[in-house]
């Protein structure tokens, strides 16, 4: 089964993918967790449209993903996870913790230093929180991501398995927290004890940047409590949190092209990480 969706990564990935994204948005049809800012034709078509220039420009300028890197380490016997013998499912589940670590440290670190923030807060710029607001990045920031995964990867010897679950996951852990879903008020805080959900990852998506500067995890929410960056809920309640950046709230930055050249903009602004103003752990 492992080498069935390992040669067809490709194909298992955008299947994933587009399985996920279309049952978010009929999701989001039909049980919105707040009422649309905008109407899908103004945000969909740029965000989507992020997907498809993203894809492209990763294709072209790294010739090996994640997966593909995994298995040339496992080929030559590289990493620190093959110094310890550990059994297969062991070493599996040590991958994914480690993985989704490296994601939280990076996410907070594309906060703290400005040149960095001025890349990922397109991804904050989006007016609305919907799950397209999870594929919305900038091509810059995919490429540093990507860059980054690989040494990580490399680094840890990850088994290609575990890279390619981890993928699969954090994609569809990222549509789903973003999603304009609502869960029953008695299940989510359970659920959040396992898993990013909606609620708490949009605290994230807030204007307010202590509130934009907590709750860093795309998948697990462990290392938000861990490392005193988790934000139990908002100043303003769920329903009254606005979604974006100050510096960005002309709806024609929603545009694709605007988007693009938004790090040229302005300054990095107050949202890199200060630790006076971001709200203590709820």
């Amino acid at each position: 089964m492992s080498d069935f969706l390992l040669g067809h990564e490709p194909m298992v990935r955008f299947g994933a993918f587009l399985g996920i994204l279309v049952a978010m948005a009929l999701w989001e049809a039909l049980a919105p967790r707040r009422p649309r800012a905008y109407s899908r034709w103004v945000r969909w078509p740029s965000n989507l449209g992020l997907v498809l220039l993203n894809t492209a420009v990763l294709r072209l300028s790294i010739p090996v993903a994640a997966v593909g890197a995994a298995v040339l380490c496992e080929q030559q016997g590289c990493g620190v996870l093959r110094l310890v013998a550990l059994p297969g499912w062991l070493q599996i589940a040590v991958a994914f913790l480690l993985l989704d670590l490296a994601v939280y440290l990076q996410h907070a670190v594309f906060h703290a230093v400005p040149a960095l923030w001025r890349l990922h807060r397109m991804h904050h710029a989006d007016l609305d929180f919907d799950v397209t607001t999870g594929v919305r990045f900038h091509p810059i920031e995919i490429l540093l991501s990507m860059g980054i995964k690989l040494i990580v990867v490399a680094v840890l010897g990850a088994p290609p398995i575990a890279v390619l679950g981890f993928e699969i996951v954090l994609n569809a852990t990222a549509m789903f927290n973003h999603g304009n879903v609502g869960l029953p008020a008695w299940f989510e805080p359970l659920l959040r004890l396992i898993v990013v959900t909606p609620d708490m990852h949009r605290i994230h998506h807030s204007v307010v940047p202590g509130e934009t500067n907590s709750n860093f995890g795309f998948n697990l929410p462990w290392w938000d409590r861990i490392f005193g960056t988790y934000c139990a809920e908002p100043v303003a309640g769920q329903d009254g949190i606005t979604i974006g950046l100050a510096l960005f709230r002309d709806p024609g930055q929603l545009r694709l092209d605007r988007m693009l050249v938004q790090p040229l903009v302005g300054s990095a602004g107050t949202s890199p990480i200060n630790r006076r103003d971001r709200p203590g752990p709820g």
